[in-house]
């Protein structure tokens, strides 16, 4: 039997990401997932659906433009006031292609021990 390749270049279509960002989104218990390629919108994916397959947001973009991991609560999008952590998928020549973000819908909940 073969096995498929999964490969995420700059062009990676949101069809073509979806698996591994619906994987996070298992790894992650459910939080909110975004991702996005370099040339392409992407996904988003709340409560195991997608939720939109043509999606970018802004701290996503920042991450693409400055290559980098951010960690911060956005201003505006889908998740305005709700604190998110995005990181690059880099090439094998360190370029951005692609970023992952996760949404931190647990801050501020209070949880019984």
């Amino acid at each position: 039997m073969e096995l498929p390749v999964i490969k995420v270049s700059a062009d990676s279509t949101s069809k073509e990401i979806t698996p591994i960002a619906m994987a996070i989104h298992d790894i992650v218990a459910g939080l909110p997932v975004t991702m996005r390629t370099l040339n392409k919108k992407g996904v988003r994916i709340e409560m195991g659906k997608i939720v939109d397959n043509n999606y970018s947001g802004p701290i996503l973009e920042m991450a693409l433009e400055t290559n980098s991991t951010i960690k911060t609560t956005p201003k505006s999008g889908a998740y305005k006031g709700i604190p998110v952590v995005v990181s690059t998928v880099n090439d094998e020549d360190g370029n951005a292609v692609a970023v992952i973000g996760i949404v931190n819908v647990t801050q501020g909940l209070k949880f019984r021990y």
